[in-house]
């Protein structure tokens, strides 16, 4: 847990404010907002960085988002500028051309862009719509990255997918840190607190994980576990995602080559 919220929190904002003025200083911060913690802390502490003025926030359903509400409840607490891009029909045309493409059956099985390949589709599409608003606006855009480290320790983000970003703000904290962060920052409640959730497999993030963020940060704060089943499945999770974490391997060109 933070000792001073208070005094992360202003950290954190500095930092937004310091790499926006040496890299982009005219840039605008670019948000995707799914109504959720972090993506409301995350354009909260850009706003109080930049000025509402030079944060636009994305909402991108796929489709109907039964809590859409709570991504306007943002936008609007923030009085920041914000477009709705429905990617229904990017994620069906997506999906369409593998489906008569010919010779994928044969390749990917009888169920075709099925399980995983499909779940992680949208937050890519999402990804591509964030980066295609930044580059358009003027002065330049960068994307915000919007995971914790709880969720990246377990591999519990799309790789190109919300994975991406131009700077991340919260990937030092764990999902109570940012917790303690967003009442810093007088968010609704109702976005700070509100039920984990990826909106794509229709489970809570802590039903689809297995064990609570409680029992994870703990663990990321004190290296213990009490919970044995629990400590394996997050060192299994966390080894087989690593890849989302490290830079690309890259083969080194030696002198015989």
């Amino acid at each position: 847990m933070l000792k001073d919220p208070k005094k992360t929190k202003d950290a954190v904002v500095q930092w937004i404010r310091d790499y926006f003025a040496k890299n982009l200083p005219n840039a605008t911060a670019v948000v995707g907002i799914s109504g959720g913690k972090d993506s409301s802390v995350s354009a909260a502490l850009c706003v109080e960085a930049l000025g509402r003025d030079r944060v636009i926030g994305v909402l991108m359903p796929d489709g109907n988002q039964s809590d859409i509400s709570d991504s306007y409840t943002l936008v609007k607490h923030l009085q920041i500028r914000y477009l709705e891009v429905n990617i229904q029909k990017m994620t069906e045309a997506f999906k369409s051309t593998f489906l008569t493409l010919p010779g994928f059956s044969d390749i990917a099985g009888h169920e075709g862009l099925a399980g995983e390949a499909w779940i992680n589709t949208p937050p890519r599409i999402r990804m591509t719509t964030l980066y295609a608003i930044a580059q358009s606006v003027p002065g330049g855009g960068l994307v915000i990255n919007t995971c914790n480290r709880s969720e990246d320790h377990v591999g519990y983000s799309t790789k190109f997918g919300d994975a991406a970003g131009d700077l991340s703000p919260l990937s030092s904290f764990t999902v109570h840190e940012v917790l303690q962060i967003g009442t810093e920052l007088n968010l609704p409640e109702s976005l700070v607190k509100k039920t984990p959730s990826d909106g794509l497999s229709g489970m809570s993030d802590e039903d689809k994980l297995g064990f609570t963020y409680a029992v994870l940060d703990q663990y990321l704060d004190t290296g213990v576990c009490p919970d044995p089943e629990a400590k394996e499945k997050i060192d299994r999770l966390n080894r087989r995602n690593l890849h989302k974490l490290l830079p690309m391997p890259t083969y080194k060109k030696s002198e015989d080559d």
